[in-house]
């Protein structure tokens, strides 16, 4: 059975990043922004997971509206020491009997002012400490989920999507949902309750001021949504060439040997000069349009100011407002515009978190594995009695791809099977292995239907060794050991003699301790065939499946193994996938199909005798490549070569 596998592609970014509140990455303005297709089903479905957490939740706002409110008081306070230290001075210029600053009025004022600071602190933490343990708490449960979930879904999920898409899905989106419930939710509250608080302290100043500070906000948005609009396309355009520019990059990289040998080194630099080009252009117009915003944002600020400075000194002149209240007024503008900004930020967050936790629940929703029987039995001494009675199965349930397969193994038999790429071999090993479930029929095992059998006792019945190599990133006694739990160091190198990969480990640096990377590229291909073989030698099964096991060694190291494989397939059912058909010839019996049919079987030399589909493909390996595409059953005229 090949390894599900699908082409890699590359992860294209999802839009600019710039600092959100609070310091965090976050999306720019004017940044695109996935957006989910069922926005207030994800968000509900989403906030189900905060439900069993409501009393924290409770707190942490709480907390939040008692922080931003003492904070909102400080700039009121400070005014008051300001209006004291000013009238102490004026007092004493005017030579006013007893006249003179205050000071200990002005310290009283400052101490309190301190204890407002440090309340609000103490109350931020305790919101942010338990904000980070709801969060935490949550995408636990959400990740431990997903990870439950991969686990049932059938192999027809993982062969039809890339390795990349889930991996995506599975962390790079739940880290975004971690990110946002940790920081974006508590900023949110705060951003709200601040502008709210803010407004009302300054209509408590002076609601002509108000008015003239609230006139600069159909401005701002004016500008941050026409800037945002310009620079829309520039970003959708460097999202789009920073994809093709990476995906040049991986395709280059993966094939430098490939590129190297037919000597396009030239044309794959010109080409990403060309995409580089792309990205820089587009990238630096985005960047300029959208690097605007703060500028034009400061400018119409000042602008803001300017008029409350103006006219505050005007009121203060007619004694209409207290110079410290002028100061303070001046802060809460100040403070009145950042959380807008924070929330504008917070919102295409947002967007871009229940895009995530979109995918994510997509994923949670796919459709599973069929559930095992209800009383599922279990084989305790399989003997390897493998029957298919007219099964029927097709990849797609409108076109077929085996109709009608009927076989019968008996324990300890070995069965080849062999016929062109695409005939559906590896596929008669996924049913076997219940990877894919039957349209029709019954597969048995030892008698018993395998759908009444428990998956796991199942697939234990069963050792592979597939065209593909797997080895993870680990030792090599580790990779070995994979095959059984529990195996002795003795048994171990056993297994890697009778593989005939003890000699090659042991002339390594580290021997059996040699750690492998992540894609074991520090060994060659026919080692990691090697230690494939000595992993199912070690696991010791009942019903062996080897897929092309030797088609990745040398011809003496091959020899070698068929000598190991014919120790290790005594007594056992043994299912070899092979195209040369010179390994199989001592096969009980031979399976030879084509388009998902079994068009015939029996020994090596029955099937040579009668000089059908097996005997073309048989002697096309030595007299000629023709034969094999044109067999003697094809109906088809035949070429005439020149």
């Amino acid at each position: 059975m090949s390894e599900a596998r699908g082409a890699r592609r590359p992860q294209q970014p999802q839009g600019g990043m710039g600092m959100g509140p609070g310091g965090r990455p976050g999306m720019g303005i004017g940044m695109p922004v996935e957006k989910a297709k069922d926005f207030k089903g994800t968000l509900k479905r989403l906030t189900a997971y905060l439900m069993p957490h409501k009393f924290l939740l409770a707190a942490v706002f709480i907390a939040a509206i008692i922080s931003t409110i003492f904070n909102i008081l400080s700039p009121k306070i400070l005014g008051q020491a300001t209006t004291k230290l000013f009238d102490g001075l004026i007092a004493k210029y005017r030579g006013v009997p007893g006249g003179g600053v205050d000071f200990a009025a002005i310290e009283q004022i400052l101490i309190f002012l301190a204890i407002l600071y440090i309340i609000s602190s103490v109350f931020s933490y305790i919101q942010q400490y338990i904000m980070a343990s709801v969060a935490q708490r949550t995408v636990y449960d959400l990740r431990k989920q997903v990870e439950e979930k991969l686990s049932r879904l059938p192999l027809k999920f993982f062969d039809s999507r890339t390795h990349g898409e889930i991996l995506s899905r599975a962390v790079n989106d739940m880290d975004n949902i971690s990110s946002t419930l940790q920081q974006s939710l508590t900023q949110l509250i705060t951003s709200l309750v601040t502008i709210i608080g803010v407004i009302v302290m300054m209509l408590t100043i002076s609601p002509l001021l108000t008015l003239v500070s609230l006139i600069t906000i159909p401005l701002s948005l004016v500008v941050t949504i026409g800037v945002a609009k310009r620079s829309q396309k520039h970003f959708v355009g460097q999202q789009r060439a920073l994809g093709n520019l990476n995906g040049h990059v991986e395709e280059m990289y993966t094939g430098h040997k490939i590129v190297k040998a037919f000597g396009f080194e030239r044309r794959a630099i010109d080409e990403f000069d060309n995409l580089n080009d792309k990205l820089y252009e587009s990238g630096w117009r985005a960047q300029f349009i959208s690097g605007t915003i703060m500028p034009l944002m400061m400018f119409i600020g000042n602008l803001g100011y300017v008029f409350v400075c103006v006219i505050g000194g005007i009121l203060v002149t007619q004694k209409a407002i207290q110079l410290g209240d002028i100061q303070a007024f001046i802060q809460y503008s100040r403070q009145f515009t950042m959380p807008i900004t924070q929330l504008a930020n917070i919102a295409n967050i947002i967007q871009s978190t229940i895009a995530s936790a979109e995918r994510v629940f997509e994923l949670l929703d796919e459709q599973e594995e069929i559930p095992e029987a209800v009383e599922a039995k279990v084989i305790e001494a399989p003997q390897g009695a493998v029957a298919f009675n007219h099964v029927q199965f097709g990849y797609k349930a409108d076109v077929p791809l085996i109709e009608d397969m009927n076989i019968d193994v008996k324990p300890g038999q070995t069965i080849a099977i062999v016929g062109p790429t695409g005939a559906g071999k590896t596929t008669l090993v996924n049913l076997l292995m219940r990877f894919y479930e039957l349209n029709g029929g019954h597969i048995l095992v030892d008698g018993v239907d395998i759908t009444d059998l428990k998956r796991g006792n199942l697939r234990s019945m069963f050792g592979m060794v597939l065209q593909d190599t797997w080895l993870f990133n680990g030792t090599i006694r580790e990779n070995i050991a994979y095959g059984r739990e529990g195996a002795t160091e003795e048994e171990i190198i056993q297994a890697a003699k009778a593989a005939h990969a003890d000699h090659f480990i042991r002339t390594l640096p580290d021997s059996y301790n040699t750690v492998l990377n992540e894609e074991a590229t520090n060994i060659s291909q026919g080692q990691k065939q090697l230690l494939t073989i000595a992993r199912a030698i070690l696991a010791n099964p009942s019903i062996l499946i080897l897929d092309e096991a030797t088609s990745s060694v040398d011809t003496r190291t091959e020899i070698y193994i068929q000598k190991a494989m014919s120790e290790l397939m005594h007594g056992r059912t043994s299912f070899v996938i092979a195209h040369r058909l010179s390994t199989i010839r001592d096969a009980d019996l031979i399976l030879v199909m084509n388009h998902g049919s079994i068009i015939e079987q029996g020994t090596h030399e029955e099937l040579l005798a009668r000089h059908g589909f097996y005997a073309d493909l048989y002697n096309s390996q030595f007299t000629g490549a023709h034969r094999i595409l044109w067999p003697r059953n094809r109906k088809l005229p035949r070429p005439q070569f020149k």
